[in-house]
């Protein structure tokens, strides 16, 4: 027997109001309009009996079989057997009416009989009730999608939004796609490994890490991680942002988490990866509802109970991906929830060329293409950034029409990225384009005569971005830096300034960005490296993110030290500048002079000018063995603001 829906009850509905409308609109009648009409159809001995409505003040004749055949004689139907035709005409006083039928009957044009009824129109029933039906039709419709928890119901609020990717996916993610992150991807190997072979670690009694929490900066890859966990271990992955918990309806949140590990649990052995997790895992107490209700908090704790409640969620690891571990609560940090936490840092020179390899693979490139030195040109770079120069060189390369892509493309992709477009149609004065000449010479000038400076690269004076002008350099990538280098480097920023002050007899706002480098610098010296003579070992830098509040960690004496101090090194290191340009005062004029003409000048330019650099680095030896006699732009160490 086929299974009974409520639909079929709507079908019978709508198909009896149909043939009601259909069968009464079948009948032999039409309305008159005039009672002469119906008078004449009388007085010609047709009508055989009249049916009055009182209700509607309406009169209804039925016809004999001659006068129906004369009255329809356009429709077929009415010389069929037994036919009989229906006239009705309206009249005004039922009185007046009744004497009329009085006279017919005495003249005796009028035989039949009379009989009073209320009229009954199916279409007045309909056009009455039926936008009443149509109403509850759609309100039950509204219930039963409501009820059956649909994506878009009211009621399917609190479901889980996470998406599913099981083994038969095809956007499977690998650790083969996973360029770099060696010790990240070491360390969490091991989840794997007790997701495909789980009795290996429980035969001795060993319990894999219920949660891992991953953290670095942004774009470097910690989804894609997380993504290759569940592709490397075959098993299905939920994949949830924080935010996706948090709606405008409370309790929202906490349903959302319920959902999201009960699918889990049905799925398991899987991994839940929840993406910017500190949408919803900040510190509880913290928020600006000072003590009202907080959907957030609620989400949290429900994602503790869920997490180390006393519920079993056996088969069901927990991965999450965060920036800002430092405002977690501590309550979602401690063991038994997430047990590790895997530090995914920015990629280091042999990462950058794996990942540089990675995103190369589906694009040509010339076979003579250099990727460890496209890799040394990009320090402090992300995966995210590498994928942007991969591609921002392949649009560069497709709008000059070349069939593959060039190492001149990777440089422009670079320079794109880093300093933004070229303004060559910005005008400037000779004025303005000598100032910017003379404080970008400032830069290379002093940074050419400093150990721990950064080996300079290029010096433009075309405006790029928001800059009038800039100075590339390639750091050296340290592990940890000495106090000189520190100095050096914020010798190095002022050397603009200092130009400007000697060679041209005023400042400007060139330096605005060079002079708030160079303060934060210093303020981080004195407060957080304890890097000074009157306040030796001294950090107030608090590591936990808890941050102080509205109050300071130290006396008002004590900033006021601070501040002596940090003006003072300011001040030691701008005379240092001022000395060294003082001295190489010839070099910088002909320097200046070639950037005016030329507006770019590069190392070996510099290096004809003042000789090599007495303080070799490995960063000058990769320099010196490049094949190209005109060094690429690099990351900008000390970029210079509009002059």
């Amino acid at each position: 027997m086929p299974k009974f829906s409520i639909w079929w009850m709507y079908l019978i509905i709508f198909a009896s109001l149909g043939a009601m409308l259909y069968f009464d609109h079948r009948e032999l009648s039409h309305n008159l309009d005039t009672m002469d009409e119906f008078t004449k159809i009388v007085e010609s001995g047709g009508v055989e009996k009249i049916v009055i409505f009182r209700n509607k003040k309406e009169a209804e004749g039925v016809l004999s079989k001659a006068a129906t055949e004369a009255e329809f004689k356009a429709d077929e139907r009415a010389a069929a057997p037994g036919a009989q035709g229906k006239v009705t005409v309206k009249f005004g006083d039922t009185q007046s009416f009744e004497k009329k039928i009085e006279k017919w009957q005495h003249e005796g044009y009028f035989k039949g009989s009379i009989s009073y009824e209320d009229a009954s129109d199916y279409s007045h029933i309909l056009w009455g009730f039926g936008p009443i039906l149509l109403l509850i039709v759609a309100w039950i419709y509204i219930m039963r999608r409501m009820g059956r928890g649909s994506s878009d119901g009211v009621f399917s609020v609190g479901k889980s939004k996470a998406k599913v990717f099981d083994k038969n996916n095809d956007q499977k993610v690998t650790f083969k796609d996973v360029a770099g992150l060696n010790e990240a991807k070491t360390e969490i190997e091991e989840i794997v490994e007790f997701l495909k072979n789980p009795k290996r670690y429980t035969d001795l009694g060993g319990k894999i890490p219920k949660g891992a929490l991953l953290v670095g900066p942004p774009g470097t890859g910690k989804t894609m991680l997380a993504k290759a966990v569940a592709g490397e271990a075959n098993v299905p992955f939920f994949s949830m942002s924080g935010s996706d918990f948090v709606e405008m309806f409370v309790g929202v949140g906490a349903s959302r988490v319920r959902d999201l590990f009960r699918q889990a649990k049905e799925k398991s052995p899987c991994i839940v990866f929840i993406d910017e997790i500190d949408a919803v895992g900040r510190a509880r107490g913290k928020n600006a509802n000072m003590g009202s209700n907080d959907e957030r908090e609620n989400t949290l704790n429900q994602l503790l109970t869920e997490m180390d409640g006393f519920g079993s969620n056996s088969g069901v690891i927990i991965l999450a991906a965060t920036n800002r571990a430092d405002i977690l609560d501590k309550a979602l940090l401690r063991a038994g929830r997430f047990d590790r936490q895997i530090y995914v840092d920015l990629p280091d020179l042999n990462d950058r060329v794996a990942i540089f390899n990675v995103h190369l693979r589906n694009k040509k490139i010339e076979p003579e293409l250099d990727v460890d030195l496209l890799a040394r040109q990009t320090p402090g770079f992300s995966g995210a950034d590498i994928a942007n120069v991969c591609n921002e060189a392949a649009l560069i390369a497709a709008r000059r029409n070349k069939k593959m892509i060039e190492r001149q493309d990777f440089i422009d992709a670079v320079d794109r990225i880093i300093g933004g477009l070229e303004k060559r149609s910005k005008i400037l004065t000779d004025d303005e384009k000598r100032a910017i000449a003379i404080h970008e010479a400032g830069h290379a000038t002093v940074s050419w005569h400093l150990q721990y400076a950064n080996p300079l690269i290029k010096v433009t004076i075309v405006p790029r971005g928001k800059a009038l002008g800039a100075a590339w350099y390639l750091p050296e990538e340290r592990q940890i830096v000495p106090q000189q280098a520190l100095l050096d480097e914020i010798c190095a920023t002022l050397g603009g300034r200092a130009a400007e002050e000697l060679f041209l007899g005023h400042i400007s706002t060139g330096a605005a960005n060079d002079l708030e480098r160079v303060t934060k610098q210093a303020y981080a010296m004195v407060v957080y490296y304890g890097m000074s003579s009157d306040l030796p070992n001294i950090s107030y830098y608090d590591s936990t993110g808890q941050s102080y509040g509205f109050t300071k960690p130290y006396s008002e004496n004590r900033a006021e030290q601070i501040d002596r101090e940090v003006s003072r090194i300011i001040a030691e290191q701008y005379e240092r500048a001022k000395q060294l340009l003082q001295e190489q005062a010839a070099g910088h004029e002909e320097l200046a002079g070639i950037l005016v003409s030329r507006e770019v000048i590069f190392t070996e330019d510099v290096e004809k000018i003042f000789g090599k650099r007495r303080w070799a680095s490995r960063t000058d030896e990769i320099l010196h063995s490049a094949e190209n006699a005109t060094p690429p732009p690099f990351e900008p160490e000390a970029p210079a603001t509009p002059a």
